[in-house]
């Protein structure tokens, strides 16, 4: 059965359609905050210290207090939504229902670059830790990536419950590495020496300032404003719970939870890694041209005899990322290609496990295919520059635009469907939603300052705008009354 609405074309499926698609419920609430905390965990160990050297470490902390704001004010109008609209799709689901089928695809289709490309940066990470460790050289990074797919895919297929419980051990693991590192670093902290060793050069790049006692803001308020995107690595990722609601036992109370017990215990670990990686005699400079903080600090404290065993330490930070937004994007292509977005075969489940293998092996496969082409087209040598930087900032780019559309479908749901039963209701209301809106212009805008960044976020541009253009002549003829639709075209 075919029925065309607003330029769109259904198809209605029978029982067995959804058979096929069936997910299995497991995850409460510690589930729940594991699934957030972890995806987002590897942000702490790497990746926000680059933002010493757009603002020095006064201007981070600026950065990171602004980004935790606009990260507050999503989660809790995410918060909203997704007991309302308990459905694996998640923001495509908001969207959907607030925009329509055009807004649904590409807030879908903006989640999905984010989801695909920060797995794939974090796996690179983890093979070149991988590498160094077994010294294998950069020749063997590949297989490392391949093994690292592989394995982790197949941990996710083979159930909900062993993914979920992985998910939990690691996510502690991690946190227990982060808090060993504030143990030890107490004893040892000189903030007005340390974290304030940061000073403007001639040419408006940071400097070292030998014996600290710096400026708070070296590099002005605009300088605070450019550490932004590095700040997002802070609590990127957290939005990905309501993609495992119809993995919850209970969407309406424990979603909620999830997310606020997740906020405040990345809030909590991003203020104490900037305040003491940043005053141990390391020094904020040197985090600024750091790959590996967390590691650099470790190996300070603890000293270099055993820098392989520490970086195990660093990997299990990066594990916990890779692993729990593999569930995302699987969950995410699944959802999408439940209600006819994608093509249908990418949602269908495995007969016993209940998990959406096809989705997590496609995803896993584009992630592999984007990291090889990188590699070619940059050069083996050039690669790690080109993934952190391009790849990195893509993910973040896409990231901020979904929660411009996250925020929009909170205030049009608002608007629109007063009346919808709402299990939990945001306490910042609508002033939380415009507040994440205007920050996440502001770190689109930054981003666009930085010119090395520049190719990244036209690539992902027209990266979407292939993707509407595939939406506009073929797929809108392909969509299916997914829960997600059904929902959406509903009058109550």
């Amino acid at each position: 059965m075919n029925s065309k609405v607003k330029g769109v074309s259904y198809q209605k499926k029978d029982k067995s359609y959804f058979k096929s698609r069936e997910l299995k419920r497991h995850a409460g609430v510690w589930s729940l905050w594991a699934l957030g905390v972890g995806a987002v965990i590897s942000g702490h160990f790497s990746g926000w210290n680059l933002g010493l050297a757009s603002g020095g470490w006064g201007g981070m902390l600026i950065a990171t207090i602004i980004i935790a704001i606009m990260y507050i004010g999503l989660t809790q109008s995410v918060a909203e939504m997704s007991p309302a609209l308990p459905h694996t799709g998640g923001a495509y689901s908001f969207a959907r229902a607030s925009m329509g089928p055009w807004g649904g695809f590409f807030t879908g289709l903006v989640e999905n670059m984010e989801f695909i490309l920060t797995p794939a940066v974090i796996v690179f990470f983890i093979s070149s830790y991988m590498s160094g460790i077994f010294d294998t050289g950069p020749d063997s990074l590949p297989y490392w990536w391949f093994g690292f797919y592989a394995f982790f895919t197949v941990l996710n297929i083979v159930g909900v419950e062993l993914s979920f419980r992985l998910t939990v051990v690691i996510t502690i693991l991690a946190l227990l590495c982060l808090v060993v590192f504030w143990i030890s670093s107490i004893g040892n902290i000189d903030f007005m020496t340390n974290a304030l060793n940061i000073k403007a050069g001639v040419d408006g790049k940071v400097e070292l300032l030998p014996g600290g006692h710096g400026k708070f803001l070296p590099m002005g308020i605009v300088g605070a404003l450019s550490a932004m995107p590095f700040a997002v690595w802070l609590f990127l990722a957290i939005e990905q719970l309501p993609l495992a609601a119809e993995e919850s036992v209970d969407p309406k109370k424990d979603m909620p939870l999830g997310l606020t017990y997740g906020m405040i215990t990345l809030i909590i670990s991003a203020f104490m890694i900037l305040w003491l990686n940043s005053s141990i005699p390391l020094g904020a400079y040197a985090l600024s041209q750091s790959g590996e903080p967390l590691l650099d600090g470790f190996k300070y404290l603890y000293g270099t005899g055993i820098a392989k065993g520490l970086t195990l330490v660093a990997v299990i930070g990066l594990i916990a990322s890779f692993h729990t937004i593999i569930f995302a994007f699987g969950r995410q292509i699944y959802s999408l290609s439940r209600a006819g977005y994608f093509p249908v075969l990418l949602s269908v489940t495995h007969s016993k496990r209940k998990t959406p293998y096809t989705a997590l092996i496609t995803g896993s496969i584009i992630g592999f295919v984007v990291l090889m082409i990188t590699r070619f087209l940059a050069g083996a040598e050039q690669s790690e520059i080109f993934i952190g930087g391009a790849l990195l900032n893509m993910a973040v780019f896409s990231a901020m635009l979904s929660y411009v559309l996250q925020s929009a479908s909170f205030l049009l749901l608002r608007i629109k469907r007063p009346k919808l039963e709402r299990p939990y209701v945001s306490p910042l209301g609508k002033t939380g939603a415009w507040v994440t809106i205007i920050i996440a212009l502001v770190t689109i805008y930054f981003q666009l300052q930085d010119v090395s960044y520049r190719v990244a976020v036209f690539s992902a541009m027209a990266y979407l705008m292939i993707g509407l253009i595939y939406f506009g002549i073929h797929g809108r003829h392909q969509l299916i009354l997914s829960p997600e639709e059904e929902f959406a075209m509903s009058k109550k």
